[in-house]
């Protein structure tokens, strides 16, 4: 017999930084004395505190387990009413309601994903089979991992690092993104440190910890420099954001740590494109100054002799050279970052599949389809919030960064109803990751894993629930559609554990095991695998089952787009304007 997991919750108490004095205004937190997964009894010290005075022990609220630690060590200037830690109190585990949290403003940048190995192990007390075992988190992260070995598997590395890795023909590694912040809500982030996710933090308490998380990306930094002979780093945000300078790990502080030059990219579609170069300039130290070795114009319309005399008066103004201004490229398909972009689609067939997608608040992976989005067979939408479901012969509910959360949106959208009606008229629902969570029963995240405490009752559409647990899935994939042999690869990127009797029909077989389910009727489709679409074979057989379709393969594609992008690059960059000695000079 198995325990449902709402009954192991346990009531989460915070423990908050109490006033000390009247006179302490702000305090250190010198050291925690107990760890993630850690049990402590009520009145026993957790964590010491230093004031300009005398150093503090604070005392465990409750007897429990410590569940999450919110402030690192060595963290300055923490103000009364600091959320430090959450502690599940156990002493009345079966009628207790989880506390309310306090919410967590947003960290400054994420991006999707998606992120990577086992972050935390069992509490080794625990007995067998004790599910309500904490895990245990270190208070900041592992030391850096070790260089691979010759032959050894890479790391996986998470999705924007993966895009950047196929354009230089590269096996992705996580040192290629060493640092990630995956927003789980409107104001609160989780912190992946080499593809580990570590921790959930507020923007207060991000800011404070990117001291350690630098250590992190330095680390990165030097295995790749003993790996290759150039290495190209791409910014996160402006450079110039000066409430965000201080403890800089993304941009110029990166620049002024590892001693590199810097090229400025603008986006002169935008407008404001000399406005914007000139004030980044400006709002730069003089050392970050003179890092910079040049300017690139970008996403260019019209006759380069009507900006000519912007450009001489640019170089003239900063004493900085121009390397080239890049043509807008229409149609070109590489995947976005963060949002969704437009894309300029091909002519469809005279009758198409129409496919639609909620546009969730926390959307993630959305590039998984892009290839249905390119497809000739292919009627694809994007509904958002408040707008009228178009006619559609598939509902794909997509990958989430926090999915409890976008569940709920779903339901305060009606979505639930709308899903039950389109499969009454014979329509098909497909969940991917996330998505493929909220078809089932209940989802249950008594952790914390996705922000705050939450379970919600899933869609009901397959028998199977999900539990989120610290140990996340980063796995590339490959196997086969069920039934039948199409081939498909990508990569498995969640936290949740699903279970149940929906699983015994799985929609894929992959190396390590079965993946997804399929209804009996064959209507309702669910799979762990992002980028399942990507060959054409499988998004045919899967949506389809049409012969003689034009094939859309997205690898191939964006293999053919890469290498217009080099092209144009090629042609209109002036890389003879840089410093002698600043590139290496290649051998052909």
């Amino acid at each position: 017999m198995t325990t449902s997991p709402r009954s192991q919750m346990s009531r989460t108490i915070e423990f908050r930084l109490p006033q000390l004095a009247d006179s302490v205004t702000s305090v250190k937190l010198s050291v925690w004395l107990k760890q993630e997964g850690d049990r402590v009894q009520a009145g026993e010290p957790i964590v010491e505190v230093e004031t300009d005075k005398t150093n503090v022990e604070l005392e465990a609220p409750v007897s429990g387990v410590v569940r999450t630690i919110h402030v690192v060590a060595g963290t300055e200037e923490l103000e009364a009413g600091v959320l430090l830690a959450l502690i599940a109190d156990e002493t009345n585990s079966e009628t207790a309601t989880p506390a309310a949290t306090t919410p967590e403003p947003v960290a400054d940048d994420h991006q999707e994903v998606e992120t990577g190995p086992d972050r935390a192990v069992a509490d080794s007390r625990a007995g067998p089979g004790d599910e309500t075992a904490a895990p245990r988190e270190p208070a900041r992260p592992d030391p850096p991992p070790i260089p691979v070995a010759d032959g050894a598997p890479a790391p996986v590395a998470t999705p924007m690092a993966r895009r950047m890795a196929v354009a230089a023909g590269l096996e992705p590694v996580v040192d290629m993104n060493p640092v990630l912040l995956k927003p789980t809500t409107d104001i609160g982030a989780q912190v992946i440190i080499h593809g580990k996710a570590r921790y959930q933090m507020n923007a207060v308490e991000y800011h404070q910890y990117k001291t350690l998380a630098m250590e992190a990306v330095l680390a990165s930094h030097q295995r790749l420099q003993r790996q290759y002979e150039l290495i190209l780093v791409e910014g996160a945000g402006s450079p110039a954001e000066i409430n965000l300078r201080e403890r800089d790990i993304a941009n110029m502080g990166f620049a002024e740590a590892v001693d590199c030059p810097v090229i400025l990219v603008a986006d002169i579609d935008k407008g404001g494109v000399f406005a914007h170069l000139v004030g980044t300039l400006a709002l730069l130290s003089e050392s970050e100054q003179a890092r910079v070795k040049g300017f690139v114009i970008n996403r260019f319309r019209g006759d380069i002799a009507l900006l000519q005399s912007g450009l001489d008066w640019l170089q003239q103004y900063t004493g900085k050279p121009v390397l080239g201004v890049l043509p807008y490229l229409h149609g070109l398909h590489i995947d976005g970052e963060d949002g969704i972009n437009p894309l300029e689609t091909a002519t469809k067939a005279e009758h198409p599949l129409k496919v639609v997608v909620p546009v969730l608040p926390r959307i993630s992976n959305h590039t998984d389809f892009d290839p249905l989005r390119l497809h000739p067979q292919v009627d694809f939408q994007y509904v958002g919030a408040g707008a009228t479901l178009p006619a559609a012969d598939l509902i794909i509910l997509p990958g989430s960064k926090n999915p409890i959360a976008d569940l709920r949106w779903l339901k305060q959208n009606g979505w639930p109803e709308v899903i039950r009606k389109h499969l009454r008229y014979g329509g098909k629902l497909m969940g991917i990751c996330g998505g493929f969570q909220m078809l089932g029963q209940h989802l249950l995240d008594d952790l914390g894993i996705e922000g705050a405490l939450s379970e919600e009752t899933g869609l009901g559409l397959l028998d199977m629930e999900t539990r989120l647990l610290p140990e996340k899935q980063l796995k590339r994939r490959q196997g086969v559609l069920l039934p039948g042999d199409a081939v498909c690869s990508g990569y498995e990127i969640h936290a949740g554990i699903s279970s149940g009797a929906a699983l015994n029909s799985p929609l894929l077989t992959l190396e390590h095991g079965p993946d997804g389910a399929r209804s009996a009727d064959d209507q309702i489709l669910g799979t762990y695998l992002h980028g399942i679409f990507d060959a054409s074979g499988v998004s045919d057989a899967l949506l389809l089952n049409r012969r003689g379709s034009a094939p859309t393969d997205r690898r191939e594609l964006l293999a053919q787009n890469i290498d217009r992008l080099a092209d144009t690059l090629e042609q209109y960059l002036d890389l003879g304007k840089l410093p002698e000695n600043l590139l290496p000079t290649f051998k052909m």
